[in-house]
């Protein structure tokens, strides 16, 4: 039988292919735990049901790609164009983000359905496409990567409200035990470069690289630990308005806040509640669950503070036990200099949420491996708590 030769080009279409196939099926396998009951809730308004995760991440790429360079496709159903938009007003209206989940229709067998009809489309046009829709297709498996660490961060809160403590999954990621002492990396300071360089994938708002000064400063190796924060605890960190900041102290009052969330207290020992199951605390395993505000105080009261997310990006490659929690800095998000949002519906992606935001840097045991990086920006509200946040110390050098 005579050898195949597969050409550059052909192998490289092969490889993007089976990728899109390969991301497309751990968004499936993220949500096979849970049943189509579970997959409809919506715990709060800040988080979506499971199938809305599917049907969006679906909806990005009919609408984004195949509904553009793909004459011969044909909408699954014209009405998912309103159902399972999230925010790009460019592309026209959409279903109210707090009532996902009053949508019973489609179900998720429906939702699935529309899952298969797209990923057909997009391996048909994968490995027939040109480069003019290679960069969009690769900003849809990165947006579909984020969806796989929401659809974890929305189905533990959902499963979290339930008085069974129901598990998602006896194999889910689960936070790793770190060392007890903690250690501290020095930086000199000067003028640095921050930013995402220009090779490989990164959102829009990585970037420009540019030039910042930094003054000396130390950063700690590791993560502050569950033991280390319920010692803030126990020193009534939760009662002495002096180490909030005055929002921060807001929420205390008003929500209740006396421990991360998830955690609870049977007699003298705190349990949380995680995707694997309640357990008991690990006092050696990162805190998680808790708030900007939470982070703020917990440095004050260590006579430390947050990092500055050029402070954190500077060290990044020096650190210890990165990637088990997303770590809070002090910096607001705000756009690099000489940042400009792309045109279209596309530049709705990042820049229109620079406003009341607050950094968070590194990654966590929800997110996908290949999906993180030095220059990966995220960003939430100072008062959320459901994502898989924690802190990281840094302080000035005199």
């Amino acid at each position: 039988m005579p050898s195949v030769t597969i050409r550059p080009a052909a192998a490289q279409r092969q490889a993007s292919a089976e990728r899109f196939l390969a991301v497309r099926a751990h968004t499936e396998r993220l949500a096979a735990p849970l049943s189509a009951e579970d997959q409809t809730v919506q715990s709060m308004p800040d988080a979506s049901p499971t199938k809305w995760h599917l049907a969006h991440t679906t909806w990005f790429f009919e609408t984004f790609v195949l509904a553009l360079h793909a004459p011969t496709y044909r909408a699954f159903d014209p009405a998912y164009k309103y159902l399972f938009n999230s925010y790009y007003e460019a592309v026209g209206p959409r279903h109210p983000r707090p009532r996902r989940g009053l949508l019973s229709r489609p179900g998720v067998a429906e939702i699935m359905a529309y899952r298969r009809h797209v990923t057909m489309a997009m391996a048909a046009l994968i490995d027939d496409r040109s480069d003019e829709v290679e960069s969009i297709v690769e900003l849809g498996l990165h947006h579909e990567q984020q969806h796989q660490e929401l659809i974890l961060m929305d189905a533990k809160h959902m499963l979290a409200q339930s008085p069974l403590h129901p598990v998602y999954d006896r194999k889910a990621p689960a936070l790793q035990a770190q060392p007890c002492d903690q250690a501290w990396r020095e930086h000199e300071g000067g003028l640095v470069e921050i930013g995402h360089h220009g090779g490989g994938f990164a959102f829009d708002n990585e970037g420009p690289r540019h030039r910042v000064w930094l003054d000396p400063f130390a950063i700690a190796m590791r993560p502050v630990s569950c033991g280390e924060y319920l010692a803030f605890m126990d020193d009534g960190g939760y009662e002495r308005p002096q180490f909030w900041l005055s929002a921060g102290w807001d929420c205390v009052r008003q929500q209740g806040w006396q421990a991360p969330l998830y955690w609870h207290k049977e007699g003298q020992s705190w349990f949380a509640f995680t995707l694997t199951g309640v357990r008991a605390v690990d006092p050696y395993e990162p805190v998680c669950h808790v708030s900007a505000y939470e982070a703020a105080a917990f440095a004050k009261w260590a006579g430390k503070r947050l990092p500055r997310e050029q402070e954190w990006e500077a060290a990044a490659l020096l650190l210890s036990d990165a990637g088990q929690v997303w770590e809070w800095t002090a910096s607001p998000y705000v756009a690099y200099p000489g940042y400009r949002e792309p045109d279209g519906a596309i530049g709705e992606y990042n820049g229109k949420f620079m406003a009341n935001q607050t950094v968070l840097r590194g990654g966590c045991i929800a997110t996908p491996r290949g999906h993180m990086r030095t220059t990966y920006r995220n960003f939430f509200p100072p008062d959320a708590r459901w994502m898989f946040g924690g802190v990281r110390l840094a302080e000035d050098l005199r």
